[in-house]
């Protein structure tokens, strides 16, 4: 049996994850980290000492030939899109994880689209835009049977010029919502109501208006749960997509994408994408370019709080299995969505090597495509790596020489749980800089893992939060209640300033 020195690219819980299943392989003589500020990392595997970006990709590569690397293992999504796999694997260094153009899965949610229409693979409608006023007015048409906006669509009609018409909409209801709030209304928006010329209004009185402006409010904040999904075009780390509850979050959503830009080029296309019910499932696999090795499904909790509330997050847990998939499903989605994109990219050009994520919706008619992602999920990973009893470099070999078809994989009987903790501020604006206890304590727990995500060490040698993310508590049990319990255990031992996480992971549904 041969050994192998290994570079693992990343720094986050998924890559925790994946160090410590490689650092079980009797295969690894030496693992190398490139991130190893993250004291998970720091602790299972050492440093590379050259700048790791694609501008110097030419040192990481002299690095692995000096080092004599036998695999790169690429966790991020970011690294894979930038083209690490072509630039390290045209220096002939073996790389696990798929090339830039396979990566566009994830990278180009618009060129995602088009592939799966094209090979006819079940996903939900979608639409394109790149400017905010037409992402509006789609909005707004999906409510054209509300007598409000209907209303005031035909007041407002007389005003050409669409800047102008909106600033008058808006206006409008600011000042239904001072009304229904009964705060002050501010001076500016009924003088611009008013010299809108669309409105009458008596001389003095402006009630006749204000009833008109109330219901306009109402129906602008009313719930809407048929309203489509918001999903930013490029790589957003988990936070590119908004799902609406009413037309006032959408617009919201489409200021903050698309003229705030507060992600920047990832929005600058926006697909606005049909809304698919049913319920949510992580199938994975890894693929050699034509074999696939399917992976037990998993289930990610996404939203920030309890019951699937709040804003969607990178992931705040995970479980594995995920009994919401059976084997009748899990084989259609197999033969309907994975088998078929490989096929696709194949008929390309583009050979898929690495891992490949299909979030789906299980609808009434069957499985379908919510987003693709090119590299083990995070948290999913966690659970996945904590349940793998195969030899993961038996495994990432298998699949960079095309011989997944000769592979045979093992996992452990358990069920896993990962609970993420994250950090006061997530995922708006963390707080980072709180030091970290207990970490001991729930390690030492049975059957316990606890994965550092967003964690470093201060001046002082003690372990803080660094990001909004922290850490990834995972556990296993014969029983998927039994694994929760021992997962929530262990994150009754950590403490840290704001601390924050879903007590419904795994729970019953």
């Amino acid at each position: 049996m041969s050994k192998v020195n290994v570079l693992l690219i990343g720094g986050g819980g998924r890559e925790h994850a994946l160090a410590d299943a490689l650092a079980r392989s009797p295969r690894l003589a030496r693992l190398y980290t490139t991130h190893p500020q993250n004291p998970g990392l720091a602790a299972l595997a050492q440093p590379v000492d050259v700048p790791v970006h694609i501008r110097e990709i030419y040192r990481l590569a002299q690095f692995c030939r000096h080092h004599d690397i036998g695999l790169v293992v690429i966790g991020p999504e970011g690294p894979l899109a930038e083209g690490y796999a072509d630039r390290l694997g045209a220096e002939g260094i073996t790389v696990f994880g798929p090339t830039a153009d396979a990566a566009r899965l994830e990278a180009d949610k618009v060129w995602c689209k088009q592939l799966l229409r094209g090979a006819s693979i079940p996903t939900a409608d979608a639409r394109v835009v790149t400017d905010a006023e037409a992402a509006r007015q789609f909005f707004e048409t999906r409510v054209h049977d509300d007598s409000a906006f209907a209303l005031l669509a035909q007041r407002l009609l007389p005003i050409r010029d669409p800047a102008r018409r909106r600033h008058v909409f808006m206006a409008a209801v600011r000042l239904g919502i001072a009304a229904l709030d009964r705060a002050a209304h501010h001076a500016a928006d009924l003088t611009t109501v008013k010299d809108s010329g669309v409105f009458r209004f008596p001389a003095g009185d402006s009630a006749p208006f204000l009833l008109e402006a109330k219901a306009l409010a109402t129906a602008w904040r009313a719930p809407r749960p048929d309203l489509p999904v918001i999903k930013a075009a490029g790589l957003a780390a988990g936070k590119g997509v908004i799902v609406p509850a009413s037309l006032h979050e959408a617009f919201d959503a489409v200021d903050r994408l698309m003229v705030q830009k507060t992600l920047g080029d990832a929005a600058r296309q926006v697909l606005i994408e049909d809304r698919l019910d049913g319920t949510e499932v992580s199938l994975l696999a890894i693929v050699d370019g034509q074999n696939i090795l399917v992976l037990p499904p998993c289930q990610d909790h996404k939203r920030l709080l309890d019951g699937d509330a709040g804003p969607n997050t990178g992931g705040m847990g995970a479980i594995c299995p995920a009994d919401t998939l059976d084997e009748p499903t899990m084989a259609r989605a197999v033969r309907d969505i994975l088998v078929p994109t490989v096929d696709a990219l194949r008929r390309d050009g583009i050979r898929y090597r690495g891992v490949l994520y299909a979030g789906l919706m299980l609808t009434p008619a069957g499985p379908k495509v919510l987003e693709y992602n090119c590299r083990f999920g995070d948290p999913e990973c966690q659970p996945l790596m904590a349940r793998l009893r195969s030899d993961p470099i038996d495994l990432m070999l298998a699949a960079c020489a095309g011989r997944l078809a000769d592979a045979d994989v093992h996992w452990s009987p358990d069920a896993a749980c990962c609970v993420v903790l994250a950090t006061h501020g997530y995922p708006a604006s963390p707080r980072t800089g709180d030091a970290i206890r207990g970490l001991d304590h729930a390690a030492a727990l049975p059957h316990v893992k606890v994965y550092h995500a967003g964690t470093a060490r201060d001046a002082d040698g003690r372990i803080v939060t660094a990001g909004g993310r922290v850490l990834g508590v995972t556990a296993t049990a014969p029983t998927l209640a039994d694994a929760r319990r021992r997962a929530y255990d262990a994150c009754a031992c950590i403490t840290f300033p704001g601390m924050h996480y879903r007590k419904d992971i795994g729970a019953p549904r």
